[in-house]
C-alpha cells in the first residue's frame, strides 16, 4: 500500500494544506526569498507530519464530538510541516548533503550561510501560524517538541563517531530529535478538537512510538537502501559519522577484526567500496533482524494506543502508516 492510498480519507484536507504551504511560503515581497521558496516547493516530500495532525483529529472525533475548526486544523498541520522542512534544511547543512528527494538541497544550490538563515525563516513562518491560533496548549505542545528536537540533534552531533554510545542513549536521542515532532503532530490534532486527556495521551504516545520506529527504519535505509528509493545518496549517516542503531548492533555481533574495520571506515567512508562492504556486513549478520525486533517493539507500542479509539477509516489509516514504514526495508 502506498501513501496516496493511506491518505485517501483525508485527501481533500491534505490538498488544502499543500496549497496553504505554497501560499505561506509565497508571502514575501523579496525576490530572493520567493526564488528559494519556489525551489523548496519543487520537492514536497511525504507530508507525513500534516497527515498525522489531520488523521489524529479525525480518528479522535469518530463516534464523538469535535470542536475543531477546519481553518485551525489546516494552519497547525501546515505549521508542523514547515517545522519539519526547516529542520531538514538545517540537517542538510550539518551533513553536507547535496541531494534530497532526488533534487539538489538548498545548501547545495544556495550555500550553507543562506540555508541556515532560510531554515530560520521557515521556522518563523511556522510560529506565525501557531500564534495565529491563539491556543496556549498548542503553543506549549509545539514549543516543547522543538526544544526536544534541538536538544536531540545537538546531542546527536556531539556523539558523532562514538561507537561506544549505548543503545539506550541512542533511543533517547531518537525520541527527542525525531519522535518528539511526530508525537506533537498527533497531540496537536487532539488538542484542536478539544478531545479528552485520555485520547490526547494515547495519540501522543502513538506518535512517539511511531517516530522512534520511523527513525530506526530510516537509519537502516541509509545503509541498505537504494538511491532511487531514498531520493538521496545512501550512506550519508556513515560518512557524517552519525551513530545509528543498526551500526551499534553490527559492532556487537561481528568479530574483533570486523569491528575494527567498521571503526576505521566510520565517519570517513567516502567511496562506494567502503559503503558496500558495510552493507554486506550488515546483511550477512543478524544485526538487521535484531534491529527489526526493536522496530517491531515500538510499532507494537504504537498499535496498542490505537485500541482506545473507535473504529473508523482514519484509525485504519493510522494503522496502515505503521505497516508502511517497514516496507522494502526488512
Amino acid at each position: 500500500m502506498n501513501l496516496q492510498e493511506i491518505y485517501q480519507p483525508i485527501a481533500d484536507d491534505l490538498k488544502t494544506v499543500e496549497d496553504f504551504i505554497g501560499s505561506v511560503l509565497s508571502e514575501s515581497a523579496n525576490r530572493s526569498i520567493l526564488t528559494m521558496s519556489s525551489f523548496l516547493l519543487e520537492s514536497p516530500g511525504k507530508r507525513m507530519r500534516p497527515a498525522l495532525v489531520i488523521l489524529s483529529e479525525r480518528a479522535a472525533s469518530a463516534g464523538g464530538e469535535s470542536t475543531c475548526e477546519h481553518r485551525e486544523l489546516t494552519e497547525i498541520a501546515t505549521a508542523m510541516e514547515l517545522i519539519h522542512i526547516a529542520s531538514l534544511i538545517h540537517d542538510d547543512v550539518l551533513d553536507e548533503a547535496a541531494i534530497r528527494h532526488n533534487k539538489p538541497t538548498i545548501n547545495a544550490r544556495y550555500g550553507d550561510d543562506v540555508s541556515i538563515v532560510f531554515g530560520d525563516y521557515v521556522y518563523s513562518k511556522a510560529f506565525q501560524l501557531i500564534g495565529r491560533c491563539g491556543n496556549p496548549e498548542i503553543f506549549t505542545c509545539v514549543s516543547e517538541a522543538i526544544h526536544a528536537m534541538c536538544e536531540g540533534e545537538l546531542v546527536h552531533v556531539c556523539q558523532r563517531r562514538n561507537l561506544d554510545l549505548s543503545k539506550d542513549s541512542y533511543i533517547v536521542i531518537a525520541k527527542k530529535k525525531t519522535a518528539s515532532l511526530f508525537a506533537a503532530c498527533c497531540h496537536a490534532g487532539t488538542i484542536i478538537g478539544n478531545h479528552s486527556r485520555a485520547v490526547q495521551t494515547a495519540l501522543k504516545e502513538f506518535g512517539l512510538n511511531f517516530g522512534v520506529a520511523f527513525q530506526i527504519v530510516d537509519d537502516c535505509k541509509d545503509v541498505v537502501g537504494e538511491e532511487g528509493e531514498l531520493g538521496k545518496h545512501p550512506g550519508q549517516d556513515v560518512i557524517a559519522g552519525d551513530v545509528t542503531l543498526p551500526l551499534l548492533t553490527l559492532t556487537d555481533v561481528v568479530g574483533r577484526a570486523e569491528r575494527d574495520e567498521i571503526k576505521n571506515m566510520f565517519g570517513s567512508a567516502n567511496n562506494k567500496n567502503d559503503l558496500e562492504r558495510l552493507r554486506t556486513m550488515l546483511m550477512d549478520s543478524d544485526a538487521l533482524s535484531r534491529t527489526q525486533d526493536v522496530v517491531t517493539f515500538y510499532l507494537a507500542g504504537a498499535r496498542e494506543q490505537l485500541n482506545t479509539l473507535a473504529d473508523s477509516v482514519y484509525k485504519e489509516s493510522l494503522g496502515q502508516l505503521v505497516d508502511y514504514i517497514t516496507q522494502k526495508t526488512f
